[in-house]
């Protein structure tokens, strides 16, 4: 069953993505305290969250994804991750 996170504000916050050395893989996205400050159930360690990333290859395709979601009422909190090399 999936439950719905909505936030009271618009987060916007920014973060790394760390090499695990026991995974040997970029698997860390280290997500910044307004997060968990907006979402405290994501701090209970009997509960379990999942996500699901979806790569499009325009903004077009995305676009038509989210009123697709809109339009089907979906009960889940969409989030725009950018994944960006830093300079």
């Amino acid at each position: 069953m999936q439950m719905s996170l909505t936030p009271r504000t618009k987060i916007d916050s920014e973060g790394k993505i760390a090499y695990s050395e026991s995974f040997q893989a970029w698997n860390t996205l280290k997500l910044k305290k307004e997060l968990f400050s907006e979402f405290p159930q994501l701090k209970e360690k009997r509960s379990k969250f999942s996500y699901r990333l979806t790569h499009f290859r325009d903004s077009k395709e995305f676009e038509r994804e989210i009123k697709l979601m809109v339009k089907n009422g979906e009960k889940i909190m969409p989030m725009l991750l950018r994944i960006y090399k830093e300079k």
